[in-house]
């Protein structure tokens, strides 16, 4: 599978420069979380889910998890996991693991991971992992042992997403005590975990609040403070750290709206002035500012709760011009001392040594997501992966 693999390829070539590269659940880890662009959950309930996950497959969407814990109640459970069995045994019949997104189940104990590695049989093998929730040092020994059984089962590799949602997480006389040991923990099975995600939603309900369409994360202090520190563990780029994704955005159409929309006229003028008017009506104006701002706070690739946030987040991940020219230039031959450069676009100074991680993690995402041909940018993917 590729990024923008649903469009035709005359269209790929028109937008990129560099076109995205193939990935898929064989993948190397640390790859396969550069790449995991918008996840997109679905509850485990859904009858029809084989068939939603193949019309996903063909929008553009490449990572997707089905969950059997907070989307779907207590005693829905047992169901959940029989129409997931059902489901994948539809798609092993249809479709190869390649054909479809990665698939990853989000369970609510860790005995359901070996229980249903079980009963799925040969569609195991469409199976990409598990996310684990609720995860701290306490809960993760129990998650990490029951997957590493699970592939033994299975016959094959499994993958781990933890997420960081606990309030023991948040709690400052807990934090960073708590976020060490969740740390010490996941680097024993590094080889097995591609992204650690942020439970945001569960972290706003240990104060009670629940931020608005108007707000982005980082809008709300409690919760922008724990999304530094988790970068601050688990995305440090000295080789310790993981690809940290962002949080949900829960909005999906819009309502009457208290503050000036986000985007600018300017650049949908005179080609895509629609789009943006859509946009704006569906809230996703905000969406597109809380990924601008999860990138400029370390975070990668993000929760999605429904169809409409997956362009936005795969048109905000291509790496423009711009700035594969700059990370090129910073690990040009011959700069290993250091030093100072001009933007070959004269408008910023590239500075090596600083810059020096930055250019490299730009580079990795290049790989996965592409380089916008010049004089294409985000507004061109956004209007390629609505059409």
């Amino acid at each position: 599978m590729r990024h923008y693999g649903h469009l035709t390829p005359a269209r790929r070539r028109a937008l990129f420069h560099q076109e995205p590269a193939e990935f898929g659940p064989a993948s190397p880890a640390d790859t396969i979380g550069i790449a995991l662009g918008a996840t997109l959950y679905s509850p485990a309930t859904r009858p029809h889910l084989a068939a939603d996950i193949r019309k996903q497959a063909a929008s553009g969407v490449v990572s997707m998890v089905l969950c059997l814990e907070d989307s779907i109640g207590d005693e829905e459970v047992e169901g959940a996991e029989e129409n997931l069995v059902r489901q994948f045994a539809e798609l092993a019949e249809v479709a190869a693991p390649g054909d479809l997104p990665l698939l990853f189940v989000r369970v609510r104990t860790a005995a359901q991971i070996v229980d249903l590695t079980a009963r799925l049989g040969v569609a195991a093998g469409l199976l990409t992992g598990y996310v684990l929730p609720k995860f701290t040092a306490a809960t993760g020994p129990a998650f990490l042992e029951a997957l590493t059984a699970a592939e033994v089962v299975s016959g094959s590799r499994l993958l781990a997403m933890p997420v960081l949602e606990s309030p023991e997480l948040l709690h400052l006389e807990t934090r960073a005590t708590e976020l060490a040991a969740a740390a010490r923990l996941v680097e024993k099975y590094r080889e097995r975990v591609p992204a650690v995600r942020l439970g945001v939603t569960d972290f706003c309900a240990a104060y009670g609040l629940r931020r608005s369409r108007d707000m982005t994360a980082y809008d709300v202090h409690l919760v922008a403070s724990v999304i530094a520190d988790v970068v601050n563990v688990f995305g440090r780029s000295d080789g310790s750290g993981y690809t940290v994704t962002g949080p949900v955005w829960e909005y999906f159409r819009g309502q009457e709206r208290m503050f000036k929309p986000r985007l600018r006229n300017s650049p949908f003028s005179g080609r895509h002035e629609e789009l943006r008017a859509r946009l704006i009506e569906h809230d996703m104006d905000g969406l597109l500012h809380e990924i601008v701002l999860d990138h400029a706070n370390g975070l990668l690739g993000k929760t999605c709760i429904h169809p409409s946030h997956v362009a936005p987040v795969h048109a905000l991940s291509v790496v423009s011009q711009e700035e594969f020219s700059d990370a090129a230039d910073i690990l040009g031959p011959g700069r290993e001392g250091g030093g100072v450069l001009r933007s070959a676009y004269t408008n910023k100074m590239n500075e090596v040594k600083p810059h020096r991680a930055w250019a490299r993690r730009t580079l990795l995402r290049a790989e996965v997501f592409g380089v916008a041909r010049d004089g294409v940018d985000f507004v061109d993917f956004l209007a390629a992966g609505v059409a």
